[in-house]
Order: C-alpha cells, then structure tokens, then sequence
C-alpha cells in the first residue's frame, strides 16, 4: 500500500473549513489503496476554538503526527500557524520521509507558507509533491484595501513561483481556481485535477440531541438562514437580496413570521451584515452571529431551518462547497451565484434550480434586484421541495479522494516510464 504524507497545520478538532479537505480525502484513501499520514500542528497552539464534534467524523485509518509552534506573541505580529510551526513542520516532514516510505507528499493551502514544504522537502527527498489550492493564493483584492492585505499579495506573487516550480501535482476545489497558477508559472502543465471538497454522507446522519439553535428566543417565527463565512465579494448579493425583500416589505408582500439568521459569518473587515440591515429597514429581522460553530451545529441547523440562503461570490471561480450542505438539509434553497459558478452545475443537475439567481459579469444591483424580488416572493411560499440527489455521487468525497488518487498515480508513472527512459 502506497502513502501519502498530507501537511496541514490544523486537524481537529479545530473548527476551520480548511480542515475539511483533508479530512474528507483522508476518510477514503484507505480503501482506494492509499494509507493518509497527516503531519500537523499540536491543538495546544491553535488560536481559533476547538470543536470536539469534530472527532466524530474523522476515519480512524488517518494516522496523524503533531509537531510545535511557536505561541502567538503579545502584541500578536505573527497569527498564521503555518508560519509558526514552519520550522517544525520540516524537521518533523524530513524525519518521517526518512524513516518512512512515503510515495507522495500533497500540501493543502492556505496556509499558504506550507507550500514552500513541498518544493524543500523535493530538494532533499527527490519525494514528488502537490499542492492543493483550497484558496487561490494570488487573488483579487479589491474589496480589501487593508495593509495586511496588500503584503500578503505581494509576498505571494514572490513566494508562489518558487513553491509550485517543482510541484509533480496542483490540484484545487475546481480548475478555475489552480489554472491562473499553471498559465503564471509552467511553460507545461504539470498533472493537476479538480477536485471540489465534496461531503461525506455519514456527516449528514449525525443528529445532535439537546441542540440550542439561533432562533428558539424569538418564538413561533421561520428561520431562514445562512451558514458559514461572508465572502468578501458577496456584498452585491446581500445588498440586493436586502433589498428585494425591504421591497416586498413595503408592498405587503412578507410573511412576518421569517427571520434572517446569518451564523457563522466571521470577522470579516468590510461592513456589516447588520449594517446592511440597518441601512434597509430590515434590523428588526436580521439577526447575525459572527462567532464560527461547530460543523456539525451547522449541519443540523441547516436541517431544521424553514429556508437555507446560499449566497455566494460574483467571481466565476467561487465553488461554494457550502452547496452540498445546503443541498443535503433537504430544505428549499435561495442561491445566488456567478452563472459560471461550478456550483450553479451542481444545482441545475439536482433539480434545485427552482430558486436560483445566476449573476453575469456587468450586473448591476437593479437587475439583481429584479431577478430576486419574484423568488423571493416565491420562496416564502409553502413549496413541494424534492430534489435529485443521485447526481451527486460524484461530488462525494470518495470521488474526490478517488480523483486525487488517479492523479498521484499518473505522476508516479511518468516519474517511473524517465526512469526506465534514463537507465
């Protein structure tokens, strides 16, 4: 049995969704004929809340090794774990390449400094590596014009070129986000494969007893909600849907029953969801939790919800692999999307298109205004919600372990097919 050495500096129970890709490939290399060797960071210097839920769903054939970091510092001048653990991450990744036989080694990003491993690690091990590109590392940062994220734009087009030059593998949660990284760096492309996040089903059967949920202190009311990270280019897709519905407010059109639940949402640096809220008379039924939960919360709060909001990103990249979540709740969707969204595939090919907003690059907030104010008034009614799930088997996270799989293996072909070329 092959093994694959994966570096990630979280593993649960961290809460993080950067955890999740890991986890998910790793739940299933086993039985492709893969042994998963994790190589992470010890919790105890974790800053982010733990989440002992998490252990629940991870496969006990992941073997995992911890190494140090530093601890933050105070004043905080260096968070990112990748950067504190660098140095004992490698001494850790050289011991275990050394004294074990490892075929492969692949580095999910962000943390982006990890990536730098791999190229190292080759140098000395001739061990072919890939990176996984979770995030693009260079990317567009328009609606951050903070000096922390100036830096880390331009430490990324010095640092990127140097980490993938080497790499025998990129791989990413869809080609659109790892294809700027071949045209910038590689006359040929290397072997890459996308691969989206995926869902393990067994995540989807855990239902948790005793659960506190958003809504229980406001009475006999619907909950629509929506879970997970505010991204950073959603703001044309709230401002609009906020105003579809102050819209149909003042029409009569709103049941006042529906509160808008947004958990999960973050620290994120721009304005507000409440702000927003605010801004449209809508303060009275908007309710936000920027505090992350724990995954399996989430799940079950997207089960139990009235209505479940996928609001997504105007870049034509973003996978939003929130879908499957939103899509196994069983419960009606709004989504709003960029029509070249690989998500948008997902949810015409399930039949869940029925509340589906696309975006086009141009669009201006009064046509998304237009497009949401009739789906939103729909999408209060009571609804016949049955979907297609069987086309979603191979968004599984088995499919995108096996898909990782057949690309390790090509690689390790050709490396095989130069050596009997040379000899």
């Amino acid at each position: 049995m092959k093994t694959l050495l994966i570096i990630y500096p979280h593993w649960v129970p961290a809460n993080l969704a950067g955890v999740q890709r890991p986890r998910l490939i790793g739940n299933y290399l086993m039985e492709l004929g893969w042994k998963p060797l994790l190589l992470t960071v010890d919790p105890h210097y974790y800053e982010e809340p733990i989440d002992p839920l998490m252990e629940r769903t991870v496969s006990p054939d992941i073997e995992v090794i911890y190494a140090k970091a530093y601890k933050v510092t105070k004043p905080r001048i260096i968070g990112d774990i990748g950067l504190r653990a660098f140095p004992f991450l490698k001494k850790a990744a050289l011991q275990i390449c050394r004294e074990r036989s490892i075929d492969f080694i692949l580095i999910p990003i962000p943390s982006f400094y990890t990536a730098l491993l791999g190229r190292q690690l080759h140098d000395i091990t001739s061990i072919p590596y890939g990176i996984d590109y979770i995030d693009p590392w260079v990317h567009d940062i328009t609606n951050q014009s903070n000096l922390r994220a100036k830096l880390s734009q331009i430490l990324a087009k010095i640092l990127e070129p140097y980490a993938v030059k080497k790499a025998a593998l990129i791989s990413g949660v869809s080609t659109a986000y790892y294809w700027p990284v071949i045209q910038r760096n590689f006359k040929t492309p290397p072997v890459h494969v996308g691969m989206p996040y995926g869902f393990d089903p067994n995540d989807h059967e855990i239902e948790l007893k005793g659960l506190l949920y958003p809504w229980e202190e406001d009475g006999d009311c619907k909950p629509w909600i929506y879970a997970g990270a505010f991204l950073p280019n959603a703001h044309l897709f709230l401002q609009s849907f906020f105003q579809a519905v102050a819209h149909l407010r003042s029409a009569g059109n709103w049941d006042k029953r529906i509160r808008l639940y947004f958990v999960g949402t973050g620290p994120y640096p721009a304005k507000r969801i409440t702000a927003y809220a605010k801004e449209y008379g809508l303060e009275d039924i908007v309710r936000e939790n920027r505090d992350r939960f724990p995954f399996l919360h989430i799940l079950n709060f997207l089960a139990k919800a009235d209505r479940v909001l996928l609001i997504g990103s105007t870049e034509q990249h973003y996978t939003a692999s929130k879908t499957f979540q939103c899509l196994l709740s069983k419960r009606p969707m709004l989504a709003m999307l960029h029509e070249k969204s690989s998500a948008v595939d997902v949810i015409r090919e399930t039949g869940a298109d029925e509340f589906l907003m696309s975006y086009q690059d141009g669009d201006l907030a009064a046509n998304l205004v237009e497009k949401l104010t009739p789906l939103v008034m729909n999408f209060q009614k009571e609804t016949d919600w049955k979907i297609d799930l069987q086309p979603l088997e191979k968004y599984t996270a088995k499919a995108s372990a096996t898909a990782l799989m057949n690309a390790m293996e090509e690689v390790l072909l050709i490396r095989q097919v130069k050596r009997r070329g040379v000899k």
